[in-house]
């Protein structure tokens, strides 16, 4: 396993990091993992040298952190741990049961710990930005958080460089903690945040782990899974023809060094100059290993140009463009060019 300190903390942990949203409980979403059958993946990443553990009180409504809590419990020592959740969809309804209110973050992280059964997390982090919140409010509850050691760190998620912009300014003028991660969405389909994200993120020295590195498995060739039948996500995100494109780039590549679609896809992202950790979301130790494998696979001049050839910038995906997105599609030529086009 590599490890890398995150952003300009002390914190170590390694590059890859165990996603768990597939986790908790199938009443949830069809696609999800009950405790016996998720406690495999996690003994089998934890003996590999993973000591970073994502989670979100959002995950099963709540039952992911529960689920996991008692699996690490079981498998290893506390302090050898990074755990993080997140707080901001909330795990029931309610006018208050969500967002970055100081009441819901104040209630999320006591809520959290409990079904955690821990003391505090490693890292506690906003789940998105939250636009009916004032800035100010949410960062001094998530302060107080640290300040009374429920959280060592604090992190954020899938949002617009200048809505971190505002978040580090406030923490700024008031002293208060600063965000040590971004966790971002990068994949050979889905390079947005390359524009201004990740340089920012350099610049102010935060942390970069990114998520969905196989684009909901699209980059794996496996469009069937019980996943991708029942997430609407995955159309919404990745149904375009440049990210099949993609997909088809990938496919080459990988039967020519004759390893998985998955290994090249996860090996472009560990192989960015702008990633730090990579979150795997296994189904099985075999896929696990595949990220293992792509810790190790570089990817010469060639290879890199068939991946990323198709690329084409295309609407930013967030919670803000959910439902709107505008798939990426050629314009059709106009008459001039494609009678000239059929004549030839």
């Amino acid at each position: 396993m590599q490890y890398i300190r995150l952003g300009h903390s002390g914190l170590q942990v390694s590059r890859l990091c165990l996603g768990t949203m597939n986790m908790g409980t199938p009443d949830w979403k069809p696609w999800i993992f009950d405790e016996k059958q998720s406690e495999p993946i996690v003994a089998h990443a934890l003996d590999h040298g993973v000591n970073f553990i994502d989670l979100a009180d959002f995950y099963s409504a709540g039952v992911g952190e529960q689920v996991v809590g008692r699996i690490v419990k079981r498998l290893a020592r506390r302090e050898d741990l990074v755990i993080t959740t997140k707080v901001g969809y909330g795990t029931r309804s309610g006018i208050n049961a969500s967002g970055h209110s100081r009441k819901h973050i104040l209630d999320s992280i006591d809520a959290s710990l409990k079904r955690l059964d821990m003391d505090y997390v490693d890292v506690f982090m906003l789940h998105y930005f939250d636009v009916n919140t004032p800035v100010e409010e949410t960062m001094s509850a998530m302060n107080d958080i640290v300040r009374a050691g429920k959280a060592r760190y604090i992190g954020v998620s899938t949002m617009l460089a200048g809505q971190l912009a505002k978040i580090l300014m406030a923490c700024e003028r008031n002293g208060w903690v600063k965000p040590i991660n971004m966790q971002l969405q990068l994949n050979c389909a889905y390079r947005e945040e390359e524009r201004e994200m990740i340089p920012f993120c350099r610049d102010q020295g935060l942390g970069v782990s990114v998520f969905s590195p196989l684009a909901r498995g699209l980059l794996t060739g496996d469009v069937q899974s019980t996943r991708n039948q029942t997430d609407f996500f995955t159309q919404q995100m990745y149904s375009d023809e440049a990210s099949l494109q993609i997909a088809h780039s990938v496919q080459r590549v990988a039967r020519a060094r004759g390893v998985p679609n998955a290994q090249i896809a996860q090996a472009w992202v560990l192989n960015h100059s702008g990633v730090d950790c990579m979150l795997v979301g296994a189904d099985t130790t075999e896929q696990f290993d595949s990220a293992l494998a792509a810790l190790d696979t570089p990817l010469d001049a060639e290879e890199l140009h068939e991946l990323e050839r198709n690329y084409t910038p295309c609407d930013v995906i967030n919670d803000y463009t959910a439902g709107c997105r505008i798939l990426r599609s050629a314009r059709p030529g106009l008459e001039r060019f494609t009678l000239t086009e059929a004549v030839a």
